[in-house]
C-alpha cells in the first residue's frame, strides 16, 4: 500500500460503522469497497438527473402532439457499452488480484491449524499450543490458516482483517493474511450453522513478538502436530507398508507432499493436503501407480484433527521430489527417513 493510498483513506478509517484495518489486507479492500460505493452513487445520481431532466425536457405539451421519431445513434450506442464494459473490467481485475493475492499464502507463512465444531472454533499452534475460540497471533508475521470442519459448513470471518472463508466438511480452507496492528479484534463464524451459531465467535488477540513468544512459552504445551502425527504414523502401523525407499507394499512418503503423483489410470495430480486426506479415508478411489489397492480405509478412525496432524508429519519427511518417470509413484528417495503417515495410502 502506497503512501498516498494510505492518506487518501485515512479518513475512512474514522468512519464508525467500518472495523478496523487490522491488516495488510485491509486497506485495499476498503478502497475497492468505496469505490463501488463512489461509482454506485455517481451512476445513481446521473440517471436520476437524466430522467428527470429528459422528462421535462420531452414532455407531451398538447393532446395532438405526435413526437418526431429518433433513428437512433450509432455514438451513443457504442459509448454506453463500451463505457460500462470497461468500468467492469476494471472491477474484475481488481477484484481478481485482490483474490489472488489473498488465497495464495507466502511459502515462509507460519501454518497454524483451526477446525470448526459446533459451536466452536479449536486451534493448533506449530510449537503445540492449543487454544479454542482464540488465535493469538505475533504483529508483523505472515499468517497462513489451514482450515476444516467436524461437523457442518462454518465460516471463519475476522472482519478487521477482512478475511472470511467457509469451512467445509471433507475439505481444507486455506486463507493467509499478515497483522499490522496490535489488539484485540471479534472473530465471527458467518454461516448460519445450528441453534447456538450466534454464540460461534472469540477473539484475535494480536502481541508484538517478544508478547507471542512468551504467551507461547507460558500454559500447558501440548505436542506439535507434527510430533502428534509422527505418533499417530505409527500407532496405526502406516510404517509397516510405507517404508524408506519404497520397500513396503505401499509407496514411500518422505517427499511426496507438493509433488506430481502417477495413478494407475495414468493421470497425475499434487499431492496437497485434499490429496492427502483422500487417501487416508478413501484409499481405494487414486492408486497410486504400480501399487495395488489394499490400505484399508481409517474413516470414523481418525478425526479431523488427527488428519491435519497427520498431513503436518507428511510434510515434514521432505521436500519436494521430482516425478519418476518409470510410473512408480515413489521417485527418487529422499534423505530424510521417517515413513510416511497413513496420508498416502498404503495401497497407493
Amino acid at each position: 500500500m502506497t503512501v498516498e493510498m494510505e492518506m487518501t483513506l485515512s479518513p475512512i478509517m474514522f468512519i464508525p460503522f467500518m472495523p478496523e484495518q487490522a491488516s495488510n489486507f485491509a486497506q485495499e479492500i476498503d478502497l475497492l469497497y468505496f469505490f463501488l460505493i463512489a461509482l454506485t452513487f455517481f451512476f445513481s445520481v446521473a440517471i436520476g438527473v437524466a430522467i428527470f431532466y429528459f422528462a421535462i425536457k420531452y414532455r407531451r405539451r398538447r393532446e395532438d402532439e405526435i413526437p418526431e421519431p429518433i433513428e437512433g445513434a450509432l455514438k451513443l450506442e457504442v459509448a454506453w457499452t463500451v463505457i460500462p464494459l470497461l468500468i467492469s473490467m476494471v472491477i474484475f481485475a481488481w477484484g481478481a488480484k485482490l483474490y489472488f493475492q489473498m488465497y495464495q499464502p507466502p511459502k515462509e507463512a507460519l501454518e497454524i491449524f483451526v477446525t470448526g465444531k459446533q459451536w466452536m472454533w479449536r486451534v493448533q499452534h506449530p510449537d503445540g499450543q492449543r487454544e479454542i475460540n482464540q488465535l493469538h497471533l505475533p504483529l508483523g508475521r505472515r499468517i497462513k490458516l489451514t482450515m476444516t470442519s467436524e461437523d457442518v459448513i462454518h465460516s471463519y470471518y475476522i472482519p478487521a482483517f477482512r478475511t472470511k472463508a467457509d469451512v467445509i466438511p471433507g475439505r481444507y480452507s486455506m486463507i493467509w493474511f499478515e497483522p499490522i496492528k496490535v489488539g484485540t479484534f471479534h472473530l465471527f463464524c458467518a454461516e448460519y450453522c445450528g441453534t447456538n451459531h450466534s454464540k460461534m465467535g472469540g477473539d484475535v488477540v494480536v502481541m508484538e513478538p517478544a508478547d507471542y513468544q512468551a504467551w507461547l512459552g507460558g500454559g500447558t504445551r501440548e505436542e506439535s502436530p507434527t510430533a502428534a502425527g509422527g505418533k499417530l504414523f505409527s500407532s496405526l502401523a502406516c510404517i509397516t507398508c510405507h517404508m524408506d525407499e519404497n520397500r513396503g507394499r505401499g509407496p514411500t512418503l518422505a517427499g511426496v507432499f507438493g509433488s506430481q503423483v502417477t495413478l494407475d489410470n495414468g493421470t497425475t495430480i499434487t499431492a496437497d493436503e485434499a490429496y492427502v486426506r483422500e487417501s487416508i479415508l478413501t484409499p481405494t478411489v487414486k492408486v497410486v501407480k504400480g501399487y495395488t489397492p489394499i490400505m484399508p480405509s481409517f474413516q470414523g478412525q481418525v478425526s479431523e484433527e488427527q488428519i491435519l496432524q497427520l498431513i503436518s508429519y507428511i510434510k515434514s519427511i521432505g521436500g519436494k521430489r521430482e516425478e519418476s518417470s518409470a510410473g512408480s509413484q515413489a521417485t527418487s528417495p529422499q534423505q530424510q527417513p521417517p515413513p510416511k503417515p497413513a496420508g498416502e495410502r498404503q495401497e497407493q
